[in-house]
């Protein structure tokens, strides 16, 4: 079954009001949150936001700070957790099980970003819990070929697992987004495993965009690889 269109439920738009309000003005109590490159954003357009993954505070400073409002991609398992469980659902995230194909789910994406809406996704397929990232997986490859639109690559900073211990003894630690430049892709042309190994590719070359918007101790897999674009 095709996928034509995607509509919100009104009681997720409300839920979406209060929910990135609330947790914004936590992260502004808490903490110091610094965006950089605002002005690479494609406002009104459809595009994929990928960025690196570490914590749990990497998703919520993305979704909460981002100048529109992103539909979101998040790992099936993380809906059954007490704690953040709830919040994905109430914010309607898209659940994603981890290395599985699941054609209904990519023509779910599809017509997401054929409404016109931002997509958030971490390539990786979920949080590190070093700095250091981690081998993209072939789903944002699939997400390229399939919808044909732009990605800009973010990089976040400052969201390491102490983040919240430092917070609470009232140290405001500090986060940073840096947006890139949007990436644009040419259709994919290989048949079989060489199509495969061009998604791979796609997914591979956003991770290096994203670690040219990093500090060296956070290439990892990409290390030596980084791509800056100044």
């Amino acid at each position: 079954m095709q996928i034509d269109q995607y509509r919100l439920p009104f009681h997720i738009k409300l839920n979406r009001l209060w929910l990135r309000f609330g947790i914004r003005s936590i992260f502004k109590i808490v903490g110091r949150v610094k965006v950089l490159g605002l002005n690479n954003v494609p406002l009104g357009e459809p595009y994929v936001i990928a960025m690196n993954h570490v914590s749990i505070f990497d998703p919520p400073a993305v979704v909460c700070f981002w100048p529109e409002e992103p539909e979101v991609i998040g790992a099936a398992d993380v809906f059954k957790k007490k704690g953040e469980g709830p919040i994905l659902s109430l914010y309607g995230v898209i659940p994603v099980h981890r290395g599985e194909y699941d054609r209904t789910l990519l023509e779910k994406i599809v017509a997401v970003l054929k409404k016109g809406r931002p997509l958030v996704i971490a390539p990786e397929g979920g949080r590190s819990h070093v700095v250091a990232m981690q081998r993209a997986m072939p789903g944002l490859g699939y997400i390229i070929e399939h919808a044909q639109v732009p990605v800009i690559p973010v990089g976040i900073l400052g969201t390491t697992g102490d983040f919240w211990q430092k917070a609470k003894r009232g140290k405001k630690p500090a986060i940073e987004l840096r947006i890139g430049k949007p990436i644009h892709f040419d259709p994919i042309k290989e048949k079989g495993a060489e199509r495969r190994e061009a998604r791979q590719r796609n997914a591979d070359l956003v991770m290096r965009y994203i670690a040219g918007l990093l500090p060296p101790e956070y290439h990892g897999a990409y290390a030596g690889q980084a791509i800056s674009t100044g």
